[in-house]
């Protein structure tokens, strides 16, 4: 986090007044269990990368409001314009410490609609309050670092460099993209903050302010190769492009008789697949076969692809508005349901949410999410209920279409994926390394079958419920239409 101030009320209004309802009801303490989910994966694709689960832990373990907090909701008014907020409410908030239990899937994980990527168990009121600040945390950034994951698979292996500080939401949200792309995959950042705060590598060249400040191109590159010659990637399209880069060459032969290498050069306008062919030629005719050619302008996968197709001779991709903004498509949507409640006997009650929409019915219970695979990759995913356990039949009902089922065979290995984070409020496990996420995301991604990962119409992944809460679903679902309907009658 880059504030040092309190950021408990990182929060929508309605989680205050519905933590005010809990406490003036006598129900703060009663234990809920919530899950935060999306439904489906971003931008059109067959999967999503999980990430900003370190700053969503850092953020719960300095989680207190301090006083300036509560002097702040004091202020606020109801529409009768009295206070909102009683005052022995507020001093509950004061001395309020946090102790939930979460369990999260690991960052760099690949994951799929309907899985929940976070749990959260405690006292009612402290899980309402926590909902908005981990939705903002882990919607943007998991969404950026499948975004990234995309562009690093355009590239077949070929760096990408992140480039999008410029045009993100702000300071954090600069800082959260950089973050997010390395885990989904990015080699680099230009992102100094990012690189200082976190570890991920920075690179860059020069502007065309740079070029355009001196009389001539030529003098231009000779200046920079003068005072940086061990970071020479000449900008080559401030006025004709292939001029530039013989003018980038002239400068690259001078550089070689010092004792440096030419870095490359970087294209940033005009037919990059055209353009980098002809230069590819000049630079090789002029023995500079190390050099580089960077790519930029508005990239993102798709005109990466179409750039592969055309044997484009780029080698280093600086992609910037496309992916730290995840340009076309802006949210994740993921969402944070609750799923069961402990009633006053100790036993867990499983609850679920209806909807005119199928798809936006919630799954009951205390869930977990169980990952099958065999040598050959990932064979589907089960989310079950831990009260329940996983039933016999060992059979996944898609949630979409509950006549598409999976019997996982007898033997097949598994691994359950929300792991322990954060118990009684206290911190369970360390944070791994960035560099460990992001290792995990390629290990992951490569698991998944290549029709899973493809852009256009991807496969669906077998993933749904276990046959067991399924049913427990559907009477559940049963049940509370009759009530609903019961009630209708009655009135």
């Amino acid at each position: 986090m880059i504030t040092r101030s309190s950021l408990a009320l990182l929060t929508d209004l309605y989680q205050l007044t519905m933590a005010n309802g809990y406490w003036r009801l006598g129900r703060s303490e009663q234990e809920a269990a919530f899950h935060l989910f999306f439904r489906e994966p971003p931008f059109g694709g067959g999967y999503a990368v999980v990430a900003g689960l370190a700053p969503a832990v850092e953020f719960l373990e300095a989680f207190s409001f301090d006083r300036s907090d509560i002097e702040y909701l004091s202020t606020l008014t109801g529409n009768d314009k009295q206070p909102l907020f009683e005052r022995d409410f507020l001093d509950y908030l004061g001395n309020l410490t946090l102790s939930c239990d979460i369990d999260a899937i690991p960052e760099g994980t690949v994951a799929f609609g309907h899985e929940p990527l976070v749990r959260v168990r405690g006292p009612i009121l402290q899980c309402q309050i926590l909902e908005t600040a981990l939705l903002n945390v882990i919607n943007f950034q998991t969404l950026i670092a499948t975004k990234a994951a995309r562009i690093c698979a355009a590239t077949r292996g070929e760096p990408v460099l992140e480039f999008g500080l410029r045009r993100t939401q702000g300071i954090d949200g600069g800082l959260a993209a950089s973050r997010a792309a390395y885990i989904g995959g990015c080699a680099a950042t230009s992102n100094v903050l990012a690189g200082k705060h976190f570890g991920i590598p920075v690179r860059g060249t020069h502007a065309h302010s740079w070029v355009m400040s001196f009389e001539t191109e030529a003098e231009a590159f000779a200046g920079y190769a003068e005072v940086m010659p061990n970071n020479c990637v000449f900008l080559v399209d401030t006025y004709d492009t292939l001029q530039g880069v013989h003018r980038a060459v002239e400068v690259g032969k001078q550089l070689r008789d010092r004792g440096y290498k030419l870095g490359g050069i970087r294209l940033d306008s005009g037919d990059l697949a055209y353009l980098s062919v002809e230069a590819r030629k000049i630079l090789d005719a002029a023995g500079l076969t190390d050099a580089v050619i960077v790519a930029s302008n508005d990239l993102d996968e798709r005109i990466i692809e179409s750039l592969k197709a055309q044997d484009a001779k780029i080698s280093v991709w600086g992609v910037g508005t496309r992916l730290a903004t995840a340009f076309e498509q802006p949210a994740l949507g993921g969402v944070y349901k609750l799923g069961a409640l402990r009633d006053a006997g100790g036993d867990w009650q499983p609850k679920v949410k209806l909807s005119e929409q199928a798809v936006k019915t919630s799954i009951p219970g205390i869930l977990q999410v169980r990952r099958f695979e065999t040598s050959d990759g990932l064979v589907g995913d089960m989310i079950y209920d831990e009260t329940m356990g996983v039933d016999g039949r060992s059979t996944i009902v898609d949630m979409k279409d509950s006549t598409r089922r999976k019997v996982v065979p007898a033997g097949t290995s598994s691994s359950d994926l929300l792991q322990p984070v954060i118990r009684g409020g206290k911190l369970f496990a360390q944070p791994e390394e960035l560099s460990v996420a992001r290792a995990r995301a390629q290990s992951e991604l490569e698991k998944v079958h290549p029709s899973i990962r493809r852009f256009l119409h991807p496969h669906e992944y077998p993933v749904g419920i276990d046959v067991g809460l399924h049913e427990l679903r559907d009477r559940m679902i049963h049940d509370a239409r009759e009530r609903s309907w019961t009630a209708r009658e009655a009135t």
